[in-house]
């Protein structure tokens, strides 16, 4: 019989609704049921792509025997923490203050009062590698909540304590300036992997915030060793197994340093982020790879990702089922020589195992290998590694698929509609652009409420339950910005202000301080409040950069102001941990350099008007917000008083609203704004 989350509408809580554990979600009657039966609560926490939360249900939510011993002894709830950054924040702080480490599944056990007194992640169903079975970790805390009790709620109340006396009071201390962030330069240079691109070692993530970073600081600085990490990482990545060499898009992270092999899990965060990245390189650059990588990746975003309502789903399953009815890790994507045989027949075949890098040795498991783009070979028939190209992938395309998880997170839309916007504007693909703005439609109807709260998820065109976090905010805001200016529809401004103006009223504390949840959200032991990036960037710097370029568009001086409060803590952070506050320095570098606002005044479809905007989208310039529309006026206060030059569309290019002399002429506007000489034939 189906448990309690078969009325939920999250992927990963149904993936568990068929368990004979009696799963709760997250809601006051699961507490309640703890302190009427007197157990104490054990809180599973994980996603719906994450392989190590597939394996635990397997091992030890699917067995009978271990299902009975949790439903006699605890009250079990099961957390999406996609769907609950919040609860999954407090408890993640907990385990990582216990043991020094986190991860999924996370498993914590608490009191009827939510207060946490054992952690863990992971737990093999028997005993492993120096770790407890799970069974013997549940026997353990059932004898300590039954004989030690006042021993468990010390331990209880001496955590939540030491969890409040964490509030962060960095803010209003001062923006960053030049010294800390050529400080943040210099530690992101020392962590550098010079011989294979990224920062630190295995697992490598791609830190696509701290890339954007270093074409901002190369933009404003033109310091050339910035733009060569940015683009040898990124090349590195593009031609390593963490690159789906056939269907584009990015996994989530590298096992090893080398970018060899991937955690096959692919996320919406991570696709959009580096989407924009790539196409950002190539405004730099001119790049041909990152051209490429970043229309496969949008390309893949919308083949893969897209749903019936037009928004994006949140991932794909790491994996798939191998052909012989078992679920293994990567199946869908790795190849063995064989295969490559019994597709493309001899000749090709060798080919394409030199080309990527397929051996018979294999570089993943069981002879299989990650298609790679090994560096060196020569001229290459660019021809037939397109046939082959199309030839595996249509043959992959009858493989069993990774599982989709079909939630609408709001935070990764926000994302995905900035890079499929500015992808599309760059490489005149409208349709790209018509993707962003009907995920943007989705989310105003079904996430945006008349009060401009969000939601956190939808799903199948219905609203989720949980309330928007800071991140779901700023993303948001970010994206209907960044459609604003390709599109020159000022209503993406108008509703970008109304989520802006929520944040300002619900979660800024003292000193320019954010919080994660509203004031007026579900009380937790404690109020999140993270301010550093890790996969996404913290809703605390999303909310800063929006705040910035808002305040750009409209002259505000309350949104500047609450942007250099929450930059207070890049300056503290950036130059000790610039990884983990790469996009609060991308936003600081915005800050410095104006941002610029430039608007483009002229025709609707007048070709000066239509190449003074691309041209101005082109710009390097950090941060730099656009405007276009008729002169005079209309839905954009940068478009005030800015009449036409004798006749002619013209650009204006200010900071803070005092401005340059206008000019009409299509070069001297990228000159102003730093458009590279790859794009001088637009001039």
């Amino acid at each position: 019989m189906p448990n309690r989350l078969a009325g939920t509408t999250s992927p990963y809580l149904l993936q568990h609704a068929d368990n004979p554990v009696d799963w709760w979600p997250w809601e006051p009657d699961a507490f309640e049921e703890a302190r009427r039966r007197d157990v104490p609560v054990l809180l599973s926490v994980g996603y719906s792509a994450c392989h190590w939360c597939h394996v635990m249900a397997h091992e030890s939510f699917e067995d009978e025997a271990t299902a009975a011993y949790m439903n006699a002894h605890f009250v079990n709830i099961k957390v999406d923490r996609e769907e609950r950054p919040d609860v999954d924040a407090v408890y993640m702080e907990a385990v990582q203050a216990a043991t020094g480490q986190g991860g999924w599944p996370m498993t914590v056990f608490l009191t009827a009062d939510g207060e946490p007194f054992y952690f863990g992640t992971y737990f093999p169903p028997e005993p492993r590698h120096g770790m407890a079975s799970f069974m013997q970790v549940l026997e353990g805390v059932e004898a300590a909540w039954s004989g030690r009790r006042e021993e468990v709620a010390e331990v209880a109340g001496r955590i939540v304590r030491e969890l409040a006396g964490r509030s962060l009071a960095h803010g209003g201390g001062g923006v960053p300036g030049e010294e800390e962030l050529a400080q943040a330069l210099l530690g992101l240079t020392r962590e550098y992997d010079a011989k294979w691109g990224g920062f630190g070692g295995a697992p490598k993530f791609p830190q696509s915030m701290v890339v954007e970073f270093l074409l901002r600081h190369h933009a404003r600085t033109g310091a050339e060793g910035a733009l060569q990490m940015a683009a040898d990482t990124c090349e590195a990545m593009a031609r390593g197994g963490i690159y789906d060499q056939l269907g584009g898009g990015f996994a989530r992270y590298s096992v090893d340093r080398e970018w060899v092999v991937p955690h096959f899990e692919k996320m919406l965060y991570d696709n959009a982020l580096l989407c924009r990245v790539y196409a950002h390189l190539w405004r730099a650059t001119g790049s041909d790879l990152a051209r490429r990588v970043a229309l496969e990746t949008a390309d893949f975003m919308v083949r893969e990702l897209r749903t019936v309502e037009g928004g994006f789903a949140s991932a794909l399953d790491a994996d798939s089922d191998d052909g012989s009815g078992k679920h293994v890790e990567g199946a869908f994507y790795v190849w063995t020589p064989d295969q490559l045989r019994d597709v493309l027949g001899e000749s090709d075949a060798a080919f394409a195992a030199q080309y990527f890098g397929v051996t018979d040795e294999g570089t993943f498991e069981e002879g299989a290998s990650v298609l790679q783009l090994p560096q060196g070979g020569g001229v290459v028939d660019a021809g037939r590694v397109a046939s082959v190209r199309q030839r595996l992938l249509a043959a992959r395309d009858g493989r069993p698929r990774p599982g989709r998880d079909d939630k609408v997170v709001a935070a990764w839309n926000g994302l995905a509609i900035a890079a499929l916007a500015e992808t599309g504007a760059y490489f005149d693909r409208p349709d790209l652009v018509e993707r962003a703005t009907e995920a943007a439609d989705l989310l105003v109807r079904l996430h945006l409420d008349d009060a401009a709260r969000l939601a956190r998820t939808s799903k199948d065109g219905r609203t989720g339950a949980n309330a928007g976090v800071l991140e779901d905010y700023g993303d948001v805001a970010e994206g209907f910005l960044a459609l604003a200016a390709v599109t020159g529809e000022g209503a993406w401004l108008e509703f970008a202000g109304f989520l802006l103006d929520i944040v300002l009223d619900q979660f800024v504390g003292e000193s320019g301080t954010l919080f994660d949840t509203a004031h007026d959200a579900e009380q937790l032991i404690r109020r999140p409040q993270d301010p550093t990036d890790n996969a996404t960037p913290s809703g605390w710097t999303a909310a800063a950069g929006a705040l910035l370029s808002y305040a750009a568009h409209t002259g505000s001086e309350a949104h500047r102001t609450a942007a250099e409060g929450a930059l207070g803590v890049v300056k503290a952070l950036g130059p000790r941990a610039p990884r983990f506050v790469g996009w609060g320095l991308a936003v600081a570098e915005a800050l410095l350099d104006g941002p610029r606002e430039v608007a483009v005044v002229g025709p609707e479809g007048d070709e000066r008007t239509v190449r003074l905007h691309r041209t101005a989208l082109l710009g390097t310039a950090p941060g730099a917000v656009v405007a276009t529309g008729a002169a005079g006026g209309g839905e954009f206060p940068l478009l005030a008083d800015r009449p036409l030059v004798d006749g002619q569309a013209a650009a204006y290019v200010c900071r803070r609203f005092v401005c340059a002399a206008p000019t009409t002429e299509v070069g001297v506007l990228g000159g102003e704004l730093g458009v590279s000489r790859a794009d001088a034939d637009d001039f």
